[in-house]
């Protein structure tokens, strides 16, 4: 993967306040317009982050990043739920506005409690033509009693969830059957090895630019499926082949059938 580049910074307004954002230009033509939000330990800038809006970005995908209030504010704790909602609905609609994103699909998702949160919009009905899940929290760590999916079927658009085998918030052999009640509008690519934040140990013979590269691609080709306002058919969901083995929180938020929200 190429080194990666910032994109040209914004600042987009959040009721009274701002969060600090990034638009990545396409270098090619795309149909999608992402907005890639951060994990509740990071921020906008995290390095994968970065990278990936950059190869996104290089293949015709328009990407923006952005912060959380909470995380502008250089605090630790994620903000309460309906806080996080109210920013991402915010970066959203500003992308979508943007003259870059006209004729493009809008994809609402991010790493960890980014794509958590995309969910929630989706699930409220929030305009969105397909969720991007990069390593979905579905519990926390250690406590797989504590799931986070009720509100999925309530997102009537496509997803794509990117997942490792070693994840701690997200036991495979959990989801499988969430997606399995989601349907065809889930699609799911399993890294081998890959922990929450997709990385994969030195013995699988693989690195970070070969795992990276993978959810690009995979991510680029699941992009290319996506149809304005598409209703897929009765079906069961997708999983795609992954590549060889050489291969925190606060209250819940009040959406329709929402589990607690915890920190990721």
């Amino acid at each position: 993967m190429s080194t990666a580049r910032m994109g040209a910074q914004y600042s987009i307004p959040v009721g009274d306040e701002s969060v600090s954002a990034a638009l990545t230009l396409p270098a090619r033509k795309g149909n999608v317009a992402l907005a890639f939000a951060h994990g509740a330990g990071s921020d906008m800038n995290q390095a994968i982050n970065v990278r990936l809006a950059d190869a996104l970005a290089a293949r015709g995908v328009l990407v923006l990043r952005f912060n959380f209030l909470y995380t502008e504010k250089k605090k630790r704790s994620p903000d309460w739920p309906p806080v996080l909602i109210k920013t991402y609905r915010a970066a959203a609609e500003w992308l979508a506005a943007r003259p870059e994103a006209k004729g493009r699909l809008l994809v609402l998702g991010g790493k960890s409690m980014g794509g958590r949160i995309a969910s929630h919009l989706a699930a409220l009905g929030d305009p969105c033509d397909g969720l991007w899940f990069l390593g979905y929290p579905l519990h926390p760590a250690g406590q797989p009693e504590k799931m986070r999916d009720a509100h999925l079927p309530d997102a009537r658009c496509p997803m794509l969830f990117l997942e490792g085998t070693r994840d701690p918030l997200c036991d495979l052999s959990l989801l499988k059957p969430v997606l399995k009640k989601i349907g065809p509008r889930a699609t799911l690519h399993v890294i081998e090895g890959g922990d929450h934040s997709l990385s994969v140990p030195k013995s699988s013979g693989r690195t970070a630019a070969d795992v990276e590269q993978e959810l690009v691609d995979v991510s680029v080709d699941w992009f290319g499926t996506l149809k304005k306002g598409a209703k897929p058919a009765a079906a069961p969901p997708k999983e795609s082949s992954p590549a060889p083995s050489a291969s925190r929180s606060r209250a819940g938020t009040t959406t329709r059938g929402s589990r607690s929200a915890r920190r990721t």
